[in-house]
């Protein structure tokens, strides 16, 4: 237990989050995993990479939790990194599942998006905090600015991420006060684009939609599925059920969500995961319903309703601004992002490959997931001094003053008491009741000072 409270700084109930979240995306990831495992000639491959990343995630929590929050000031330098990889991915990206999302330098391959993400939170966080340098409407302008190439660079690639990120960052600007004027405009102009923008690949010829780019096609054949009210499910009587294809995986998972009932059919016996083709990925809600029935899909609901409570606790615990907004941010992220894929899941709104943060089978996603949560970790520790009630009073003193805070009340006596004669502080001398063990002691030593005073 000493070690435990050692290793495991900053908010025990983000800890408690985490671990839950981890425990049930390696038990799910698992049973999701079955259509890969029997294609591959190792079935323990697929768990075990994913495995090693929610491990390589871990310990990088480990490391970031112990990370002095003001230091992540960093992260805004990595938008114009972010901002480059992005405008290269498309001519130079590896191409998965159809899309040329991914990078892949000396063998590691990874999502731009995903850094991009990360990135914009930390810029977003450190122009709100700069109230004495900036004006607000230099603010407004600068995060509309960076978050705003960020997105538009993102967008013909993944659409929904580009969305998420710039509402994620509208949120923040709110919140840091941003003037409601500004924001009123800005998302009337975001609100008219995108229904615009929707009418038009809905209802535009297929001539003109053939000379978009291929992403386009995927964006007008998730609205026409969303939008059709025609069945999906077609019933002729002398034959089996058949699922139109364009819809199977709607379908599918809304079998999965019948099938759940109210405890589920228990990890390992759910059948939808082999009719899924994202079953560990974007529908894996769906299976966790089916197998944990609608009390495990409540549970992992509350799981992320939680940590956005508990993230709002922490920023009304900080003094400075960037911690909170970072850790506002980082909350609000990861919580969007994770409703986004329960409504995927139970078809409340289109399609959009959005992940399950932490629970999702991936790579590049794990891992920043994870750097989200190491960040809360650090806040609540360095921020809003959460979860340090181990460290004895001369570490705390020390952690205090390095976060450019003040000393204990003790340690202020020592430098500057108060003369009882003229109320004015004098420097602490040999005489002065500092440390001292006996309380009549130092009683009488003030009343020698004082007496020598008026002498």
């Amino acid at each position: 237990m000493d070690l435990a409270s050692k290793l495991f700084k900053g908010d025990r109930v983000i800890w408690v989050i985490f671990m839950f979240l981890c425990l049930v995306s390696v038990i799910e990831v698992f049973s999701a995993t079955s259509t890969i495992a029997y294609k591959n000639a190792n079935h323990w491959a697929p768990i075990v990479r994913h495995a090693t990343f929610l491990l390589g995630g871990f310990v990088l929590v480990l490391l970031m939790h112990n990370i002095p929050c003001r230091f992540y000031s960093l992260l805004s330098l990595l938008l114009p990194v972010s901002m480059v990889l992005l405008a290269i991915t498309p001519f130079v990206g590896v191409v998965v599942n159809g899309e040329p999302r991914w990078l892949e330098i000396l063998g590691i391959r990874f999502q731009p998006s995903e850094i991009a993400k990360i990135a914009a939170i930390g810029y977003t966080a450190f122009i709100l905090s700069k109230r004495n340098w900036f004006t607000d409407k230099q603010m407004f302008w600068y995060i509309l600015g960076g978050v705003g190439g960020v997105c538009f660079l993102i967008f013909f690639n993944n659409g929904s991420t580009a969305i998420l990120l710039f509402a994620v960052t509208f949120m923040m600007m709110f919140i840091g006060q941003i003037s409601i004027g500004r924001l009123l405009r800005l998302g009337g102009a975001g609100i008219i684009g995108v229904l615009m923008l929707v009418g038009f690949i809905r209802f535009a010829p297929d001539k003109v939609i053939d000379l978009m780019p291929d992403r386009v096609h995927t964006w007008k054949a998730r609205i026409e599925r969303f939008s059709d009210p025609a069945d999906a499910v077609k019933f002729e009587p002398g034959r089996a059920v058949s699922i139109d294809g364009d819809d199977y995986q709607v379908v599918h998972a809304k079998i999965a969500l019948a099938r759940g009932g109210l405890f589920g059919k228990f990890p390992g016996h759910g059948q939808q995961r082999d009719f899924l083709p994202q079953a560990y990925s974007d529908f894996i809600y769906a299976i966790i319903i089916e197998e944990m029935g609608i009390v495990g899909g409540v549970f992992v609901l509350l799981l992320y309703i939680i940590l956005l409570v508990r993230v709002g606790m922490i920023a009304r615990r900080c003094d400075k601004l960037f911690p909170k907004f970072l850790v506002l941010g980082c909350g609000l992220l990861v919580v969007v992002q994770a409703l986004t894929n329960m409504a995927v899941a139970v078809d409340l709104i289109p399609v959009t490959g959005q992940p399950l943060p932490l629970v999702s089978r991936g790579g590049t996603s794990t891992v920043i997931s994870c750097a989200y949560i190491g960040i809360i970790l650090s806040v609540s520790r360095f921020g809003a001094n959460m979860g340090n009630e181990e460290e004895t009073p001369e570490e705390e003193g020390t952690a205090a003053v390095a976060e450019g805070g003040t000393l204990p009340e003790s340690e202020r006596i020592a430098d500057a008491t108060l003369d009882t004669v003229s109320d004015k502080p004098f420097e602490a001398t040999a005489k002065a009741p500092v440390g001292e063990e006996n309380p009549l002691e130092a009683v009488r030593t003030i009343e020698e000072t004082t007496t020598e005073t008026k002498i």
